[in-house]
């Protein structure tokens, strides 16, 4: 048995638990909107038409805030085709998946489904093949009181109150060709600027989110952040950055360290940020939008592209096994360890589309195996993230040279006395025995779980929905030493409280 161990201690804080960072993501792709969160006739559906098993899995999942309409998708949509009755509301092609968008769901009814579910709308306006004067459309019709033409048609179309989005993305993915409107990075930087300069004439309060870039491969990597800012940094609050893993050419190991790249990552962005604030002289902190970020097994996609111009197509619905559920627990712990910086996160998508929910049409709706280690994040993390350096062995990947076995981060709330413990174990074979010492008086075990099987590949279906779920995990705590076993390819949790003895 390998072992492992690292120091918890109260004073090593990072930065408070920041609630944005459990976001999700619902874009017009797929089955995510239709027949996933919305499906009129089903035996779940409420009077709005939205499935209230989809609805009662979200919750459980621990989503803060969704991102919405895109995406890809948002490159191309014109907003005002999704309000008003819904029988006159135009069907057009989607040209980012391919697709007929018929616009049954539009703003209103997105809106009225995240205050059911409970959670923070963040919302992406058209940058790709619209602008300034659209953008200050959606937010007229979204966010003002009444007394305007656009607020006025809102209150027609039944919404009486402003739905009060204060999170905002300046456009998606631009320094993309494949995107539908595709920028240079000084194109983009000045549209950006101006279209945030006009939103905070509108409303001083808004946080707006400038495109970063679509992934750490792309070839303008760092110089398209670099001009973004230089033209929009006093106008903008975060810059974004997307992310996916899966594995290639069959290097499970380099897989399973992917967080090792969103680390990189979120390093690099920062670090280009703040060399340009410090050019710019400015005392502005400028924060990360982690917006989309997920297992998506692209090379699948590619090979077996969906059919074309259909509605609601089934479009990248991967079904997740026990080593992408780690490899997304490890990516959770990534984020929360860079908490200082990381203002929100999605993980792309919410249901059906590379999903932790999956649904059928008139059918039940399930948890896939990456479900679990989101919701139990969600729940348990709380106060303020530990600053936690594992020592631990190491092993050799591919991509990334030789990596540790365990990556960990650790939240400790000072209200509760609440402190938990999130661990991964990368190795293939070897269990890891972990040991943290701890220093925080009496404490005790209140809750520990693993999410881990001797078959890495099970996964969890319609008709066996629970075969891959978390598993009370025994431990041991003596005096201020927590002692407990990591299986291989396992993510595991341990929540400790104030000792009641």
């Amino acid at each position: 048995m390998l072992n492992a161990s690292l120091v918890l201690n109260p004073d090593h804080v990072v930065a408070p638990v920041r609630r944005r960072i459990f976001g999700s993501f619902v874009e017009h792709m797929g089955r995510c909107v239709y027949t996933g969160i919305y499906e009129p006739g089903h035996p779940t559906a409420d009077e709005d038409g939205f499935r209230g098993d989809v609805l009662a899995l979200t919750r459980e999942l621990g989503v803060s805030l969704v991102r919405y309409p895109g995406g890809n998708f948002v490159s191309g949509y014109r907003w005002e085709d999704g309000i008003g009755p819904a029988a006159s509301r135009p069907v057009r092609r989607d040209l980012a998946w391919h697709s007929i968008e018929t616009n049954e769901v539009g703003v209103d009814e997105f809106v009225r489904w995240a205050r059911k579910a409970d959670v923070e709308v963040m919302y992406a306006v058209n940058l790709g093949t619209r602008g300034v004067a659209e953008a200050l459309d959606v937010h007229e019709y979204l966010n003002h009181e009444g007394g305007t033409h656009l607020s006025e048609l809102r209150r027609a179309n039944g919404s009486e109150a402003p739905h009060g989005v204060t999170l905002w993305c300046l456009g998606n993915e631009l320094d993309g060709p494949w995107q539908t409107g595709h920028k240079t990075a000084h194109e983009y930087g000045r549209l950006a600027a101006e279209t945030a300069r006009a939103l905070r004439q509108a409303e001083p309060g808004l946080e707006l989110v400038a495109c970063g870039s679509s992934h750490s491969a792309m070839p303008t990597f760092g110089e398209w952040e670099a001009t973004v800012l230089e033209l929009a940094y006093d106008q903008v609050d975060h810059i974004s950055c997307h992310a996916y893993y899966e594995v290639l050419d069959g290097d499970v190991d380099s897989f399973l360290a992917s967080a090792v790249d969103m680390d990189y990552f979120i390093d690099r962005v920062v670090a280009t940020a703040d060399a340009v604030g410090a050019r710019l002289k400015s005392p502005k902190r400028i924060g990360l939008s982690f917006d989309e970020w997920n297992v998506w097994y692209q090379k699948r996609f590619q090979a077996d592209p969906p059919v074309e111009w259909e509605v609601a197509p089934r479009v990248i619905e991967d079904r997740y096994d026990v080593t992408d559920a780690v490899v997304v627990g490890s990516l959770l712990i990534s984020l929360l360890r860079h908490s200082d910086r990381v203002a929100a996160a999605c993980q792309a998508q919410l249901v059906n589309v590379i999903a932790p929910i999956r649904s059928e049409p008139g059918g039940p709706a399930w948890r896939q195996t990456t479900f679990h280690p989101f919701a139990l994040t969600s729940r348990l993390a709380g106060g303020q993230v530990l600053r936690v350096e594992a020592v631990s062995p190491t092993y050799p990947t591919a991509r990334y040279g030789d990596v540790p076995v365990v990556d960990a981060v650790a939240t400790h709330d000072p209200a509760t006395g609440d402190v938990v413990v999130f661990a991964v174990n990368r190795h293939r074979a070897e269990p890891v025995e972990l040991r943290v010492s701890l220093a925080f008086g009496a404490v005790e075990v209140a809750e520990s779980w693993t999410l881990s099987d001797p078959d890495t590949s099970a996964t969890n279906t319609e008709h066996d929905p629970d075969r891959v779920v978390p598993r009370p995990q025994p431990t041991d705590l003596t005096g201020d030493t927590l002692t407990v076993v990591l299986p291989p390819v396992s993510w595991n949790t341990v929540r400790l409280v104030r000792s009641q003895g």
